[in-house]
């Protein structure tokens, strides 16, 4: 019934179920592509909710198809993924929340950034902390 693979051990015949494999590469890569999507797509948009709409009819779409399908396999993914668009789309949010702290980079080029930027009341910056030297010191935006 289950996906698996057939192991020999002593002559003894062994079933390994290959489910959390397919669980852990869908959930890594998921999880990597959805945190880079988050930042250049956040990045990008003049306006938060049309990414993060789509991110959640993406995410449902997703997973009404885990519950179509009947391969195991394809269920467990369609359902990493789904949730992961899911999240997404309270990512966008969180990262326009990050902008306004300082915490990442603003982009000076998008609208919506130029306004947070202008805005004497926020912390926000466009030098992107993670990509610098480590120098054992504070950073300052000098």
């Amino acid at each position: 019934m289950f996906p698996c693979v057939l192991v020999y051990n002593y002559g003894e015949i062994m079933e390994i179920n290959t489910i959390g494999l397919t669980a852990a590469i869908t959930a890594f890569l998921s999880i990597w592509i959805g945190h880079v999507a988050v930042r250049k797509i956040e990045a990008a948009s003049p306006v938060i909710w049309i990414p993060t709409v789509a991110s959640i009819l993406l995410g449902l779409v997703t997973e009404y198809c885990s519950l179509l399908t009947n391969n195991l396999h394809l269920k467990t993914a369609f359902g990493i993924i789904g949730v992961t668009l899911l999240w997404d789309a309270l990512e966008f949010t969180r990262q326009q929340k990050r902008i306004i702290k300082g915490h990442a980079p603003a982009n000076p080029n998008n609208p919506r950034h130029a306004r947070i930027l202008a805005n004497s009341n926020f912390h926000a910056t466009t030098h992107d902390l993670l990509k610098r030297e480590p120098s054992g010191k504070r950073f300052t935006h000098n």
